[in-house]
């Protein structure tokens, strides 16, 4: 029998059967865990075969975990050899980012769509707390818009506050599985609230000492949508660090280098200080964005040999 991955809270499991109906689980000794190189070899999203245990008690044990068709991983912040997998069979990823209280950097924002990227899992940026924004953060958001949309990807701004155009983006989430991402204290639990206002999830304002947010959700969670389609609410991370990814091939994970890097002179050019570099060229032309290069060359430069 086959069931999805609902909530992972470490050896335990909420899982839902084809047939809708929830179970607890917990892995049986004999599956196969080799190759596995992830703090936790069951993710969110992910596909299981299982075989009941006490169906009085609604428990079944999980023999099998099925191929995933994607994941989006991070390095474990345990254990830098390892990865961690925050969810599985994805169609689309939201990541919610603030201008302020707290304001999350491009560099993080690179990194969660570099991340993306790797399995091509289309990713979403919105602009949260657009009601706190003056003059100064609505110009950081446009240049930041015009950056990320000339690239490929969609830029929205709302603010859940007030409510301000979350329609049109829960349009976007209607029979597809959505990853919900971002920083702690973005507003991810307030808009599960608003998708969900039954489960009333527990919210907190930011740390006034730090200007960073407070974790409220501790374990990845997936929530059906009442029109089809489910939403996976994760935890808010601090750090996000590249997993899976060569130094080397950091520029195939950039879409406006991937297109034009077989023009440059060399074909293992690294587009840091290589002569006849087309990257380059498209940057001082303007058609490549000055502040996603220097994302680059940062990331290239704080890359470390691969461990996984």
């Amino acid at each position: 029998m086959k069931a999805r991955i609902y909530k992972s809270t470490g050896s335990w499991y909420s899982v839902k059967s084809e047939a809708g109906t929830v179970y607890q689980a917990r892995m049986k000794g004999v599956v196969k865990l080799d190759n596995i190189t992830s703090t936790n070899p069951i993710a969110v999203g992910d596909w299981v075969t299982y075989e009941m245990e006490d169906e009085q008690r609604g428990t079944v044990m999980i023999t099998e975990i099925l191929d995933r068709n994607n994941y989006v991983a991070r390095q474990s912040p345990h254990n830098k050899r390892q990865k961690h997998i925050i969810a599985s069979n994805i169609d689309q990823s939201i990541l919610l980012v603030t201008l302020k209280a707290p304001k999350t950097s491009q560099g993080f924002i690179d990194r969660f769509l570099i991340s993306c990227e790797l399995y091509h899992i289309p990713a979403i940026i919105v602009f949260n707390k657009a009601d706190i924004y003056g003059p100064k953060e609505m110009k950081v958001y446009e240049q930041m818009k015009q950056m990320y949309t000339q690239v490929g990807y969609q830029v929205h701004l709302i603010s859940i506050e007030q409510k301000q155009s979350l329609d049109a983006l829960q349009a976007l989430l209607q029979n597809k599985i959505t990853l919900l991402s971002g920083h702690s204290g973005v507003g991810k639990s307030s808009f599960i609230n608003y998708l969900f206002p039954e489960l009333d999830i527990n919210t907190q304002e930011v740390s006034d000492w730090s200007g960073k947010g407070l974790h409220t959700t501790t374990f990845a969670q997936m929530y059906d949508l009442p029109k089809g389609g489910a939403v996976i609410d994760t935890p808010g991370m601090r750090e996000l660090a590249l997993v899976n990814i060569e130094k080397e091939e950091l520029a195939q994970y950039f879409p406006e280098m991937l297109s034009i890097m077989n023009d440059c002179q060399f074909n293992n050019c690294q587009h840091i200080n290589e002569p006849g570099c087309a990257v380059k060229a498209a940057v001082e032309k303007g058609t490549i964005s000055e502040a996603r290069f220097y994302s680059y060359i940062d990331l290239w430069h704080t890359m470390q040999e691969p461990m996984y």
